[in-house]
This record gives C-alpha cells, sequence and structure tokens, in this order.
C-alpha cells in the first residue's frame, strides 16, 4: 500500500518512504481513478486481516441494501465483525492474532463460545476470553500495550477480561491509523 495502515512502529514504511529495491527510489506514476479506488478498496480490506473478496463483497452488498451513508454502514459492519471487536478491546496485538484466537475457540459471546471470526456482534453483546484462556502470554502482553486505546463504543474490563459492545461505529469513531476512504471503495463497486 505504500503506508503504515494499522500505526505499528516496527513497520518497514516507517523506515523509508520509498520502495524496496534498486527501482524503490524512481519517481511513481500518477495513479488513476480506478487505481485510486483499488487502492482504497485493498487498504480497507487489508486493514481487516486481508478478507476474501467474496467475503467483502457480500458485506459491501448487505451494507448497500440498510438504509442510509453505504460507506458508513460498511465500516460499521466491518466493525461488528468478531475478530474485529476482539482486536479493538485490546485482547490480542493484531488483527491476525484477533482471528486465530477466535478460530481456536478462546472467545465466548454471551456465555456461548463461538469460533467463526466473520461472526456479527449485535448490541449489548458480551464478549469475554475463556476462563482458562485469560493466562495465555499473549493476552496478558496485549493488554498490556500503550500504543493504541479501546474505542468508545466498547465497554471493556481487562481485570473481567469482558467487553461488551455498545452501538455501531460511525466512520469517525474508529481509530484507523491512517485515513480510509469507503467512498471510494462504494465508487469502486458501483462501476462494476
Amino acid at each position: 500500500m505504500g503506508e503504515n495502515i494499522w500505526g505499528r512502529a516496527k513497520s518497514p514504511v516507517n523506515r523509508r518512504e520509498y520502495g524496496p529495491g534498486q527501482h524503490g527510489q524512481r519517481r511513481k506514476n500518477k495513479l488513476s481513478d480506478f487505481g485510486t479506488q483499488l487502492r482504497a478498496k485493498q487498504k480497507l480490506k487489508g486493514y481487516y486481516g486481508d478478507l476474501t473478496e467474496k467475503q467483502f463483497r457480500r458485506i459491501y452488498a448487505e451494507a448497500e441494501r440498510i438504509r442510509g451513508d453505504t460507506g458508513e454502514n460498511l465500516v460499521g459492519l466491518l466493525e461488528r465483525r468478531l475478530d474485529a471487536v476482539v482486536y479493538r478491546s485490546k485482547f490480542v496485538a493484531t488483527i491476525w492474532a484477533a482471528r486465530q484466537f477466535v478460530n481456536h475457540g478462546h472467545i465466548q459471546v454471551n456465555g456461548q463460545r463461538v469460533n467463526i471470526a466473520s461472526y456479527r456482534v449485535k448490541e449489548g453483546d458480551v464478549i469475554s476470553i475463556r476462563e482458562r484462556s485469560r493466562q495465555l502470554a499473549i493476552v496478558l502482553e496485549a493488554v498490556a500495550l500503550t500504543e493504541r486505546d479501546v474505542p468508545d463504543y466498547l465497554e471493556v474490563d481487562h481485570n473481567k477480561m469482558t467487553a461488551t459492545f455498545v452501538r455501531t461505529p460511525a466512520l469517525g469513531d474508529i481509530p484507523y491509523a491512517v485515513q480510509m476512504e469507503p467512498n471510494l471503495v462504494v465508487e469502486f463497486y458501483a462501476k462494476n
């Protein structure tokens, strides 16, 4: 993408502004409208742990059906995925770790074990880490990290290892490390 999507300190993009290799310092060509829209879609898709195109298109189709701004709806639906909620709650350090953490059965939603990363969380749902998984090193390290904060649409108690999904967030509520452009994603799918 050419930018530090997750805002992590150890990103190679933080070290240099140009691409790798002997031709990396050459001038970049200007992107077309299609290229700009495609890059916006790939950036949003990659931010949520490299969703497949089929998954992303299905989420977009649902966002289009819901009344209101399609871009806001798309981002709201992506944030309601269980792996995204686990990541935002700071139970794990990365979105990929969140996906694996869910798949391995460490998460409960309203007291029931859920191991599907794409599970859609509803408002008022309580997400918790299973009792025997609370002392895992990955969880303790992630809770201690200070590089990101828990957003206000989640109520998280790190002592009890629970999070409550209060409401579906708008685009402005989500703490993206870079500027996300869901309106370009909407334009991309509108043309195809």
